[in-house]
């Protein structure tokens, strides 16, 4: 059985909370010049983030499209039916323009906007691929403009990301990545989480991952690099069966390119943090 992981996800919470939490948010600085020293910025990945109607979350990576500065969430993050509603080609969400509250690290709550859905993209575009259709969930919060400047693209404790990874994740590969999951009462040392791929599933769509703690609800949409720093995905699901444990992530590549086809973000790219240290 497959449930989605954000903290509104409340069926599966009570089956996790005794084997650990992971998630955070994420945050960004602009293409132009030269990131922010790690740890300056408020806005980052692994920040929380709390959509109207949905749950709390945590953020991957930042991304630019023009002159727009995004923060990534998982699309299921804004949706407002049950947690066994994976499908994002007919399952319900709230819709874009939605208001997002990012928990910045200075303690202050900034407003971004539902920009891109690709569950809204799915379903306006018709999509008929299973694949796709199970598997593409992947969200844009677009940041004010007064608040770009607090933004840094560097995942804390591990920096990166370097790249993007459009090669997969093959069994046995090395995965990290950055929770805060409410869940884990504000205890960062539980945050960073290194574990190994269990190869990749639905024609690339998705990988399937274990952590030493696996992502849990409010760890949804949280950050994953490989071994070398590159981004290969986000957080989406907990899942109960085949592989019980086991988290599935969505795959990045495949997402920003569904994002460019299908919205008006056609120049839309991934902000590179400060050099990986894995």
């Amino acid at each position: 059985m497959i449930f989605r992981s954000g903290a509104h996800v409340r069926g599966v919470a009570t089956v996790v909370a005794t084997v650990g939490v992971v998630a955070l948010a994420v945050a960004v600085a602009p293409a132009a010049g030269a990131a922010p020293a790690e740890g300056a910025a408020s806005i980052h990945p692994g920040v929380v983030t709390e959509s109207d109607g949905g749950g709390a979350c945590t953020s991957n990576f930042v991304f630019t499209s023009g002159d727009r500065t995004f923060i990534g969430q998982a699309a299921h993050c804004a949706g407002t039916g049950t947690a066994t509603e994976t499908d994002g080609c007919d399952s319900s969400s709230g819709p874009l323009g939605t208001a997002v509250t990012i928990l910045a690290d200075d303690g202050t709550e900034r407003i971004g906007t539902l920009a891109y859905s690709s569950w809204l993209a799915m379903q306006e575009a018709g999509e008929t691929d299973e694949n796709a259709c199970s598997f593409n969930d992947f969200a844009l919060v677009e940041i004010a403009d007064s608040d770009v400047a607090d933004v840094d693209p560097t995942i804390p404790f591990f920096g990166g990301p370097n790249g993007l990874d459009t090669d997969g994740l093959p069994a046995g590969e090395e995965v990290h990545s950055y929770g805060n999951s409410p869940l884990r009462q504000g205890v960062a040392a539980l945050s960073p989480k290194s574990g190994v791929s269990a190869g990749d599933h639905g024609a690339g769509w998705t990988h399937e991952v274990y952590t030493v703690t696996p992502g849990v609800p409010g760890d949804s949409g949280s950050a994953f690099v490989d071994a070398d720093g590159d981004a290969i995905g986000t957080l989406s699901t907990l899942n109960l069966a085949p592989l019980p444990l086991s988290n599935g992530v969505s795959d990045l590549a495949k997402a920003l390119e569904y994002a460019r086809a299908h919205s008006e973000f056609t120049d839309l790219d991934l902000v590179l943090g400060a050099p990986f240290k894995g």
